[in-house]
């Protein structure tokens, strides 16, 4: 199948493929022509199978259709989980909106920035991504109206829910107009979405991509039992020595990150931190830097575990294990995507063989273990 055959003006159908987009992906295939009709959505489908464009190639079209008036409020609501998603969806409305028209405007707000900048952001807007406590705020203070949406988006649903944005999310809806589509996505179908999903969606395309078979062969899961001492000098080694180039170091605390990074540096390997305690700003920098190919190694917490999309990673590494068998999945899936081969390599010591096991156990896989008595480290 061809975007060509899913209804979409032609305008928009190059825009696929400056994204990376061959073909439409299942979610793509299904989701987009139930939203050019007009139906409400639920899709089902995991980080990185290109749902984010799969709503909004849809919306773009239809907004093609409606005058844009000069002293313009939201038409299209997109509800996500984090700042950092709410930039990469903002950025992928950006990527289509030319297509249609220069005067299409998309704004993303979020918390941990100057809410005065913001308020003036959001005025004369097409499209808003929001958080949903920041998007609150805005609009306590009068800074803008939601009695225009007719298109309302929920994105990651099940992260919203599982982070606590009930009572939110409960709010936001006061303010919409009871006519207006709505699309709920997420990664996962747990049972915490069966109300909302009851409460807000009407006789809805419901969309469930189940995961290939052989997904899991695109990722090289290796392991490598070292030392506590070892871990450092046999982090360079993987990176240095296999000239490995865009590698997702994971850590279990800011101030791991932090001194893994700087022994980086010192060994001359262009290396940042993402973390929770850093500011906004230089997060998103950092990740900026890390997705353009400027910036050989990233070392993040679990902050990047999930929601994230970096096309074409071609390394993850965990220095230190996640505590959940689940944190471990989104950790490797943030390699071997779009089919595209990855590996995904974990130092164990003695000690975290254990929750290793377990893991493995949980994610019913068995990973091959190297031992690293005899590898050189000196000088790493």
């Amino acid at each position: 199948m061809s975007f060509s055959s899913l209804g979409l003006t032609p305008q928009l159908l190059p825009t696929f493929s400056q994204l990376g987009y061959e073909s439409p992906t299942p979610i793509q295939t299904e989701a987009i022509p139930a939203i050019l009709a007009g139906r409400d959505v639920m899709g089902i489908a995991k980080t990185g199978s290109g749902k984010t464009a799969s709503f909004v190639a849809p919306i773009i079209h239809q907004l093609a259709s409606q005058p844009l008036a000069k002293h313009r409020q939201p038409t299209v609501l997109v509800l996500v989980p984090t700042r950092e998603l709410a930039e990469q969806v903002q950025q992928v409305f950006v990527d289509f909106a030319p297509a249609i028209s220069e005067r299409l405007i998309c704004r993303a707000v979020y918390g941990g920035v100057s809410i005065n900048r913001q308020m003036q952001a959001v005025s004369r807007v097409n499209v808003l991504v929001a958080t949903p406590g920041r998007l609150i705020d805005l609009v306590g203070k009068n800074a803008i109206k939601l009695d225009k949406i007719s298109t309302l988006v929920i994105d990651e649903a099940d992260k919203l829910l599982n982070l606590g944005f009930r009572q939110e999310i409960e709010q936001v809806l006061e303010q919409l107009p009871a006519q207006r589509q709505n699309l709920l996505f997420s990664a996962t179908m747990t049972a915490n979405l069966e109300p909302i999903h009851e409460s807000l969606l009407n006789e809805p395309a419901v969309i469930k991509i189940a995961e290939e078979p052989d997904e899991p062969q695109l990722i090289n899961q290796l392991g490598y039992f070292v030392t506590a001492e070892r871990k450092g000098p046999l982090l360079r080694y993987l990176i240095k020595k296999e000239s490995r180039y865009q590698v997702l170091v994971f850590a279990s605390s800011a101030r791991k990150v932090e001194g893994i990074v700087d022994k980086l540096r010192k060994n001359k390997i262009q290396a940042n931190a993402i973390h929770g305690d850093m500011s906004q700003s230089a997060r998103r920098e950092s990740l900026r830097r890390f997705k353009s190919g400027q910036l050989r190694v990233l070392v993040s917490t679990d902050l990047l575990g999930r929601g994230i999309d970096i096309d074409f990673l071609p390394c993850v590494i965990n220095y230190e294990l996640p505590r959940s068998p689940k944190d471990y999945i989104h950790r490797i899936g943030r390699t071997g995507r779009a089919e595209a081969p990855g590996d995904a390599l974990s130092l164990i010591t003695m000690d975290e063989l254990p929750h290793f096991r377990v893991i493995q156990k949980k994610m019913k896989m068995r990973v091959t273990m190297q031992h690293t008595d005899e590898l050189d480290l000196h000088g790493y």
